[in-house]
């Protein structure tokens, strides 16, 4: 496949993409078919490698929203009179279509969001995997006739919400995109889907991807705009049937409250504050490699990223010396080189609060080991990058352990039995993923089915599928995002009853005759 032309002007070159899938260069709002440009206050797309504007666009006002909300709504009906079978091979031909612009989506994703080409090719496959996997699923979703201890014929429908309202981030755009999307139109729904306004036009082609894969026009929206204005004039919206939220605890506590007000249930998948257990008896070769990807893999930008390493004391001293002499060779730079494996952080802002994040480890007592700032060898890019970083003897009770990092930033902590490991693992706010490295077969399932967490790996890490469930426990959110289960979360349950008898017991009222 090859690097990216990263000498050309990515502004120039994403104008050009947009024009070939929507006919216009300008950035505006997916609506019916038709890119609508806002109205609201002007916001600037800055490019992570070289922290440069390229791109500028209007928030969508509350007329974008208006629009967006009834053309779902209409698109959601037409969508609901094709068959099941019929909705299934519109999806499969949503995937075809994915998997023909595989290229241009990975490049406008690696140039716009800042992440290694490398990862994004196969991420543009994995996208297309869930709308064939939900292709199947159409024709496979159907209720239970139910024996009741009557004369009547009971069974159940899993009939959709209606519209419903996805809000992505801005780390994985086009996969949380693709996520959310197939799931949700499979259950027989239209989408409304704001991604974060750093990061929106992945998302805007896999929109115009679906209409030229036969979707109705308006059955997939996707709003250009900002959280506080857009997304929270979608949420409020009447039309609105469920929230979907991928990101931050604390915004999804804000979100849901607004839902709340309609009384529209959401599904959340907040941020993690995983742990990563290694014990002795670990294959210290893969669980060196495993804690790198856990943790250095999409430079830290993860909600499941393994950011609290505890390693056996008996094997610590000698894991962290070696995982620190790894991690010092991974390659830290510009996304459109085949040969990174850790670009930008997606923005200043976040790049600020990661180096903040590291100086106050440090100040509570915690050793760094390697990284910390911004590789040297990057200081003139004027990238946001920042180096592999791992502080050692970190305290269970420090705010390393306790808070969210969001970057390319590990915290080790030691422990010396199996009961600790389990306890440092749970104690947390958060339950979204975790891992455990250890040749011993029957503690890996012990500690599997004792950490709180909605995802667990062993001897294993970041691995996940479109056919598994996937959410996480207590403040990392509620509902699941894949599988099964993420389809009967965007329907309803309906319970209808049928008398059969011939002549029926009454046992109220009286005959007319």
């Amino acid at each position: 496949m090859g690097n990216l032309d990263i000498t050309r002007d990515p502004g120039q070159r994403i104008r050009e993409i947009l024009k070939d899938f929507s006919g216009m260069e300008e950035i505006g709002s997916l609506i019916d078919g038709g890119i609508v440009v806002g109205g609201g206050e002007e916001l600037t797309l800055t490019d992570p490698a070289t922290g440069k504007p390229f791109a500028t666009f209007r928030d969508a006002d509350q007329s974008v929203i208006d629009a967006a909300m009834e053309a779902a709504a209409q698109a959601q009906r037409q969508w609901m009179q094709l068959t099941a079978s019929a909705r299934g091979r519109v999806m499969t031909e949503i995937s075809r279509k994915i998997r023909e612009h595989a290229a241009d989506i990975a490049e406008i994703e690696s140039r716009s969001a800042g992440r290694p080409i490398r990862d994004i090719r196969g991420e543009v496959i994995r996208v297309a995997e869930m709308f064939e996997y939900y292709a199947g699923w159409c024709d496979k979703l159907h209720g239970d006739v139910i024996p009741v201890p009557t004369s009547h014929l009971n069974y159940t429908r899993h009939e959709p919400v209606g519209v419903v309202v996805q809000i992505t981030p801005w780390n994985a755009p086009l996969f949380t995109g693709g996520w959310q999307i197939a799931p949700a139109i499979c259950a027989g729904n239209a989408v409304v889907i704001k991604p974060s306004e750093l990061t929106p036009l992945s998302t805007l082609i896999l929109g115009l991807l679906c209409e030229k894969g036969g979707a109705p026009r308006g059955l997939v929206n996707v709003i250009a705009g900002q959280g506080v204005t857009a997304g929270q004039a979608a949420i409020a919206d009447r039309r609105t049937g469920l929230v979907v939220f991928v990101g931050s605890a604390q915004a999804g506590a804000l979100i849901a409250a607004t839902a709340a007000q309609n009384l529209v249930p959401c599904i959340l998948e907040l941020g993690g504050k995983s742990a990563n257990i290694v014990f002795a008896d670990a294959d210290m070769d893969r669980a060196t490699l495993g804690a790198q990807s856990a943790i250095f893999g999409g430079a830290g930008q993860s909600c499941v990223a393994g950011s609290r390493l505890l390693v056996h004391r008996s094997v610590h001293a000698e894991f962290v010396e070696r995982y620190a002499r790894a991690s010092e060779r991974i390659p830290v730079g510009n996304p459109g080189l085949e040969t990174t494996q850790i670009g930008p952080i997606n923005n200043l802002r976040q790049w600020g609060k990661i180096s903040a994040m590291v100086r106050q480890g440090v100040g509570e007592g915690a050793h760094l080991v390697t990284g910390g700032s911004r590789p040297a060898e990057l200081e003139s890019s004027g990238g946001f990058y920042f180096a592999p970083t791992i502080l050692d003897n970190v305290a269970p009770d420090a705010t390393l352990s306790r808070e969210e990092v969001f970057g390319p930033v590990v915290g080790v902590t030691p422990f010396d039995t199996e009961e600790e490991a389990i306890a440092l693992a749970n104690d947390n706010p958060y339950g979204l993923a975790g891992a455990v490295w250890t040749q011993n077969v029957a503690r890996a399932h012990r500690i599997a089915s004792q950490v709180r967490a909605g995802t667990f790996w062993i001897n294993g890490y970041k691995t996940i599928s479109v056919m598994s469930p996937f959410g996480g426990f207590g403040k990392s959110g509620y509902g699941r995002s894949s599988g099964r289960e993420a389809l009967l979360a965007y329907t309803q349950t309906k319970s209808i009853w049928v008398e059969t008898a011939a002549e029926p017991a009454v046992t109220f009222g009286y005959s007319a005759g």
